[in-house]
This record gives structure tokens, sequence and C-alpha cells, in this order.
């Protein structure tokens, strides 16, 4: 009897087994979902997700070629190169996975090649960014507020939930961008994010995240492929695009390649071994130490804590050097820019990514789209490090990043320091003078705030005077500035979130509203008419945009200098003492040639005499002026 009951097991056992192993291949989703033909990235290299793919393999029509990669030891996942023939029409090219015991189906879209007339141009020192969150920007389809697929996530009176900024609410107020002088959008991720509360982050960050969070900010990838609900669909995401390239601007993607959300399905269950740095049992915490990637000889705990480990302990970490991995990311990026035509891609997190893989990713951008920007987050105070993540250079790793040019770390903080927290002017030139380490600081994206920060006006010291300083100088040197949204009114808020507020009059039941001039503050009023003044003069005055930096004099108080170009030039002087003034700029090393007066574009000085290849000025405390001939 005993026998016989082993015998029955081992029967309904084996038969068990028998029944999995001879299950036919099922396909969940292809990554990426389409491509186009005659595209310089071929073959793409096909993520397929599904069940029992082990052993599978892949067959096209044809003229195509598919060749097998791998899959993963569970049968979830299979790698393929897809060759697309040079010369073939779009549509559906359906590919069958076939197993021992049966096959499945999938139909995989061609598209034409993107039409590249007023897409995909790059930025340039000719342009004005505006860095918004989608969420906190305006509300214009309230639908989409709370979605039948992530129901329960939006709540305008708690700072880190949706509150229903989306494509369509930054539609709508495209016209308020142009007017204000910005040239180029700057949105926050539209990656999709999960949809639930974000648990994970509440239980390890306590102290910094009190609740659970929705991760309204979009950081939290869990489908690279897919947009988030919350700010609409791919084809308003295209519209939106569009309308902005129908109005002579611009639009940035921010693109996040260094971590998932914890909630990302491959976190459980990754597609190779190596696709993380770690796992959710065993991994770094990340010590942010930044400057070890920049120097030869960095400790190797510290070097790898920075490249391998999590953010906060509990962000994924993505291991570029998962050669499938790197080209998964790469393709990504293609198939984001191909999809939407945008101008420029910010990459976020630099330093924490190989440099390798940033230089492998920026071959395969510009190989296809020459004129793509790339823009980095180097996230550091000294010129010397953020400059080494810039290409155009081989630096002792061997390794030229291809990065065109980096947000400007250390002079947004001597920015800060000096016109909010009044330190010395001198501050400035320091910095400016750093810009030797560059391959090309004229470039720089130089700005006031981002959404990591708190605004100006959360400083020590800082004032709207100070403000107003801070933009001139931001407008009128060399770079290409960004203005974060809701500074061009003077918001204020703290650290995150606080510092992501609503921007007033985004939403229909706001009684607040900062987007039309009837409804600003006083203060509003003002600080907005001086920034589109300063954005209109930047238009105007081509020196403003391209003009070599010349400095005339600096001190603790006061800073003057020009902005020169062949066709024309401009002066811009400061001061920044809670008393008046009184100095002379020398004009050594301009050519005005018989000008022998110049006009404050500002206002406050109106026309002022040459003499003696000097400028004698008298400026009002903590005000500003830019003359031109």
């Amino acid at each position: 009897m005993f026998c016989k009951r082993i015998f029955l097991f081992i029967a309904i056992f084996g038969f068990a087994v028998s029944t999995c192993i001879a299950a036919p291949p099922k396909v969940s989703g292809v990554e990426p979902p389409n491509w186009w033909v005659g595209h310089s990235h071929n073959p793409v290299r096909l993520l397929i997700s599904g069940q029992n793919l082990s052993g599978a393999r892949v067959e096209a029509p044809a003229g195509f070629q598919v060749d097998l990669v791998h899959a993963s030891d569970n049968g979830t996942y299979m790698f393929v190169d897809f060759h697309i023939p040079e010369v073939c029409p779009p549509g559906e090219v359906p590919l069958r996975v076939t197993g021992k015991d049966g096959e499945d189906r999938v139909l995989f879209q061609l598209l034409p090649p993107l039409a590249r007339e007023g897409r995909v141009q790059g930025i340039s020192t000719d342009d004005v960014i505006y860095l918004l969150m989608t969420d906190r920007f305006a509300n214009g389809d309230p639908s989409n507020d709370d979605p039948t697929i992530s129901p329960g996530l939006h709540d305008r009176n708690r700072p880190r939930r949706y509150h229903g900024g989306d494509f369509q609410g930054v539609l709508d107020h495209l016209d308020y961008l142009r007017g204000l002088g910005v040239t180029t959008l700057l949105l926050t991720p539209w990656y999709d994010n999960v949809n639930h509360l974000n648990y994970i982050q509440q239980d390890e960050l306590d102290s910094l995240v009190p609740e659970p969070t929705a991760d309204y900010h979009g950081y939290g990838v869990v489908d690279f492929y897919g947009t988030e609900e919350h700010f609409g669909n791919l084809l308003l995401l295209q519209k939106l695009v569009d309308r902005a390239h129908d109005m002579g601007m611009k639009v940035i993607q921010d693109q996040v390649v260094n971590n998932t959300s914890p909630y990302h399905p491959w976190v459980t269950n990754p597609p190779t071994p190596t696709w993380f740095n770690g796992s959710v049992t065993d991994h770094f915490t990340n010590t942010y130490q930044t400057w070890s990637t920049v120097v030869s000889n960095p400790p190797p705990d510290q070097l790898k804590a920075t490249l391998e480990g999590w953010f906060f302990g509990v962000l994924p970490d993505l291991n570029q050097n998962d050669p499938d991995l790197a080209a998964y990311l790469i393709q990504n990026s293609l198939w984001w820019i191909g999809m939407t035509g945008v101008d420029a891609v910010r990459q976020d997190a630099l330093p924490y990514v190989p440099r390798a893989y940033w230089s492998r990713c920026a071959t395969a951008l510009k190989y296809e789209y020459p004129h793509l920007t790339i823009l980095g987050e180097m996230w550091d105070s000294d010129p010397k490090h953020v400059a080494f993540f810039q290409g155009g250079r081989t630096r002792f790793d061997g390794v030229d990043s291809g990065v065109d040019t980096l947000f400007d770390f250390p002079l947004h903080y001597a920015i800060r320091d000096v016109f909010a927290k009044g330190e010395r002017m001198t501050r400035l030139t320091e910095v400016l003078a750093a810009d030797t380490n560059y391959v090309a600081p004229a470039g720089l994206v130089t700005f006031l705030g981002l959404h990591d920060q708190p605004h100006f006006l959360n400083e020590p010291g800082a004032t709207i005077d100070g403000l107003k300083l801070a933009f001139t100088f931001l407008l009128t040197t060399r770079g290409t500035p960004l203005i974060y949204y809701g500074d061009e009114i003077g918001m204020r808020g703290g650290f995150d979130p606080d510092n992501r507020r609503d921007f007033p009059g985004g939403w229909p039941e706001d009684v607040h509203n900062a987007f039309q001039p009837s409804g600003r503050t006083p203060e509003e009023a003002a600080l907005h008419a001086h920034v589109t003044k300063l954005l209109h003069l930047r238009k105007e005055v081509t020196a403003l945009r391209h003009g070599e930096l010349l400095n005339l004099s600096a001190n603790a108080d006061t800073y003057a200098y020009a902005r020169v170009t062949q066709e024309n030039w401009a002066i811009i002087v400061f001061n920044n003492s809670i008393r008046r003034q009184r100095f002379d700029v020398p004009l050594t090393g301009l050519n005005f040639g018989h000008t022998q007066s110049v006009n404050d574009r500002l206002g406050g000085l109106g026309t002022l005499s040459i003499a003696e290849g000097k400028l004698n000025i008298t400026l009002p405390a903590r005000t500003a002026a830019l003359f031109t001939p």
C-alpha cells in the first residue's frame, strides 16, 4: 500500500512537471513596441515578456532576420535581435514565438521615419528654458485626476499626492510661456508610475516622508514605455510637443536611467541576473560621494557605493554594465525621441551611472539625431567636478561622455550666496574664472532654482529686490538660462515637497490666478514685468546671447561686465549693497567706436555719457542697470 502511494505521488508529480514544461509560450509584451524603417539603430534588441519562453524561438516573415540572444532561466523573458531590412514598407510585422508544444503570435509595428523638419532641433544660448513639474503647473483635464486604474491618489491638500496637473494644462498655457519670453519647456518625467501609494519609501524614510507618497513627480518608473495616466496619454503628449514646435518653442524630455521604482516588476523578476546592482535584500545604500567618480584613485568602497548604491537605500539601482540593460535603456531613449520629436534630453543622476554608458548612449543618440542636445545633471559645487562630465574631451578613464552641456551648479550656488545671502560679489567672478575647466562653458545651463531645492525666496536673507538682481544676472551672463516654474512671480517654498506648490491659477477653483495680469499681486506683477523685460532684451540684443563675457570691475558690493560680439555689446552693472554706490566702470577692451553715450535699458539711469573711456555710475541700493549704445 505504501509503495502504491509513492508510485501514485511520483506519477502525479511527474505529470504536473511534464504539463508545466509542455506548456506553449505565452507573450505578454514586447519592448520596444515599435521601431522605424530606415533607423540607424538596427538591429533592435527586443525584450519579450511572458511565460514559457525558455527554449522558444522567434520567427519573422521573409526578408526579416531574428537572432535569439538568450532567455531567462525561468522563461519569463527572452532577448532577440530583430534586423529590419533597409528597404521595407511601414506596417505590422507578425512575429511567431514557437516552442515545442505550441506558439504565440505578436504584431510588431514598423513606422515611417520621423519627419525631422522643426523637430529634434537641439538647444543653444538663443533659448530660455522653463522647468515645470507637470502635476503642479496646471490642471487642464480634471477627468484624469482620479483614473480608474489608479484611484485615490489625488488630493490637493496633501503635498505628496497628485494634484491634477497634466499635459492639457501645459498646452493651455503655452501662450503665457511664450509671452514671458520662454523658448523651451523642460517637463519632469512623464513615464508611467506605480498605481498605488508608495509605502516602501515612507517606511524607510519616515523622518523625510512622514506619510505614504504618490509618485506625482514622475521619477518612480514602473513602465519605461508608458505615460503616466494622471498626465494624459502618448497622443496628447505628441500634440503638446507638436503645438510647442508650431509656436516656435522647443521641448526637453527628462530621462531616467539610474533607477526604477521599488514597485517595478523587474525588482522581483529581473530579466537578467545582473540587471540591478544588488537585490532588495542585499545592496549598497548610496553615499552620494560624486567626487569619487572624477578622481583617478578614489577609495574603492566609496566609488562602488556611489555607482551601485540604491538612492535612500530603497530605489533599485540599474546596472548599465549589463549589456542587455544598456541596450534596453539606449533604445528607450531613442524611442521617446522618435515618438515625440523632442529637441533635447535631460539625463538625470549623471555621476551615478558609469561614464562608459553615457558615451555609448550619446553616440547612438547623436548618430540618429545629430542636432539633439544632451543635458546632464552633475549636482556638485566644484566646477572641476562638474566639468569632468562634459563631452568633447577624453578624460583619464579613456572616456568622452558625449554629454553636450551641464547644469551649472557652481554658479547657481554663487548666485544664491551673493543675491540672497549678501556675500561679496566677487564670488561670481571667482566661479566664472573656473570656466577654463569646461570644454564649452558658454552653453552651460544656468539657473536660480530647481525642483530639488527650496525656492530662491526661501533662502535666508532673500528679498524681492535680491531676486530681481539674481534674474538680471541670470539673463545677462553667459550660459543658457533656466527658470523654475513660479520663480518669475516670486513663489515661495522650502524643501521637497514644499518647493513644488501649485502654480496659482492653474486650477479652475483657484481664486488667485497669476497667469493673468489682472490676477497678480503687486509683488508678482512687478517681478513678472522685470523678468519679461529682461527676456525681451535678451532676444533683442545679440550680445546677451552670444557675446563674450568681459569683466570690467568687481568688488564686494558692485560688479560690472560686458557681453561683446562683433556686431554689438551691452554693459551690465550691479549694486548689491544696502547703500547707494558711486563708482567708475572702465571700458578697457571695449570697441565702442564713436559712441558717446549709453542708455540704461532697464530704465533707472537713463542716458549716460562716456568720458575718458569710462562710465561714471551712481546706482541706488540693490539695483542694476543694462546699457546699450
